[in-house]
């Protein structure tokens, strides 16, 4: 379970770190623009993510 756990947290920090090393000025811009949301789209950004993720465990895990 914990080496599980472990290579997801890596796996997720490997995706996580393909878009600014690509592209470092598209994410850049697309930080700042999040970055001025307001805290409604933010939380709302979260669930929908978390609620994608819970999706695809239970279809594919």
């Amino acid at each position: 379970m914990g080496a599980t756990l472990l290579i997801a947290f890596a796996l997720m920090l490997i995706l996580e770190g393909i878009i600014p090393f690509v592209a470092p000025a598209t994410w850049r811009d697309t930080f700042l623009r999040l970055a001025r949301l307001g805290d409604g789209q933010i939380r709302f950004i979260g669930l929908s993510s978390m609620l994608v993720g819970l999706i695809l465990l239970f279809v594919f895990g």
